[in-house]
């Protein structure tokens, strides 16, 4: 994939981008998790010759998506499922929710870790459930970890459940092996589900392996709903297709009750998109990652040599940095000062819950030109 161009900027302002359009057009938006790079051109070729077809029906139940991903987990990750323990998804959300009124009842308790994704955050408000937090440690040097003994400490009496974001957004930290098993035994102690948000499961720096909480152990697979999707890895988000993987049958058959018609199903280009990303992307998401990897280090650098009172963890998956800007002139409200001041559109750490205050979270999915302006204004406004 040598003649990739990740440098290159496109301008997509004209086009009905969210991203682009939410805000005035002086504002660069570093926000939302939607890379500016095109996706895979074998995507874009398998979009196409459908398009072509010129037919838009149901997508047929027996189609390839189970067993593309089936194998691709065991290659990838060493975990062997049969292709009937993957389920379609228009979405993670979707699925994460819907596993949530499968499994548990107005009440009881789900188990989240702050700061984290905002829609994880609201997950229990959706559903009658009491909200109960592990907040992650945070080190010296800025880098996330897992306290064990207040995870555990943390599960009440009638929490049932278990919602993983791993690798963590918005913390960018990629949990080891000793941490998700020190997790699940907690949660297999309690009789607890495990729902796992693994959609940045691809995006891993510095030659990382992701390890699927669900792969350690039969016992921890039984309880264990795995979500995953191409949408951020080959970014395809506005084609909606994620699949969930659940080995327990029964648990299979809770799950997919639990859409009860409300939860669509994945569209046909959403499933086109997904077959080739994941049979033919891979050598465009090895480059990619190698840029990821070179974004992630100048960003680094910059905040820590020009962005006075800024301080930042290299992030260890995703391409989104979590920036702490409490020590700097941006104070208490780094958003609305980088937002005004700047014309740098980040995402407000507030939205991500206890722990957030002061933050902010970064897209470095990116060309490094777009990246660096946004990084200059930053700068420039901390300076003035």
């Amino acid at each position: 994939m040598a003649d990739l161009d990740f440098d290159r900027v496109f301008d997509r302002r004209a086009s009905d981008s969210n991203k682009w359009r939410k805000f005035p057009p002086d504002v660069l938006p570093l926000w939302v998790a939607d890379m500016d790079f095109p996706s895979p051109p074998a995507v874009v070729r398998a979009l196409r010759d459908r398009v072509e077809q010129g037919f838009f029906g149901y997508l047929t139940e027996h189609h390839d998506l189970p067993e593309v991903v089936a194998d691709r987990v065991a290659k990838r990750y060493g975990w062997r499922v049969s292709p009937e323990a993957v389920v379609t998804l228009p979405g993670v959300i979707a699925g994460f929710n819907q596993a949530l009124r499968a499994l548990t009842r107005p009440g009881e308790g789900l188990l989240v870790q702050t700061p984290v994704y905002p829609p994880i955050l609201r997950s229990a408000g959706n559903h009658g459930l009491r909200r109960d937090e592990h907040a992650l440690t945070r080190a010296g040097d800025g880098r996330y970890g897992v306290d064990l003994a207040a995870f555990a400490a943390a599960i009440g009496d009638t929490t049932r459940a278990f919602l993983l974001c791993n690798p963590h957004n918005p913390v960018g930290r990629l949990y080891d092996r000793t941490e998700l098993e020190g997790m699940a035994a907690a949660c297999l102690r309690r009789e607890m589900w495990i729902i796992a948000d693994e959609i940045h499961c691809d995006l891993l720096l510095d030659g990382r392996q992701h390890v699927p909480i669900a792969s350690l152990a039969p016992e921890v697979e039984q309880r264990t709903i795995t979500l995953m999707a191409p949408s951020k890895t080959f970014n395809l988000p506005g084609l909606k297709c994620a699949i969930g993987i659940i080995p327990n049958a029964a648990l299979r058959e809770r799950f997919l009750a639990a859409a009860a018609d409300l939860v669509p199903k994945i569209n046909v280009l959403g499933y086109t998109a997904a077959v080739a990303a994941y049979r033919e992307g891979d050598a465009w998401l090895e480059a990619l990652l190698l840029y990821l990897k070179g974004n992630r280090d100048f960003l680094v650098r910059q905040v820590r040599a020009t962005l006075p009172g800024v301080t930042i963890a290299p992030p260890e998956a995703t391409y989104l940095a979590w920036l702490d800007c409490r020590a700097s002139t941006a104070g208490q409200d780094p958003y609305t000062f980088f937002l005004e001041r700047a014309k740098v559109a980040l995402n407000d750490g507030v939205s991500f819950g206890p722990g957030g205050a002061g933050f902010v979270r970064m897209n470095f999915g990116c060309p490094r030109p777009l990246l660096a302006d946004g990084l200059e204004r930053m700068r420039v406004a901390l300076a003035r």
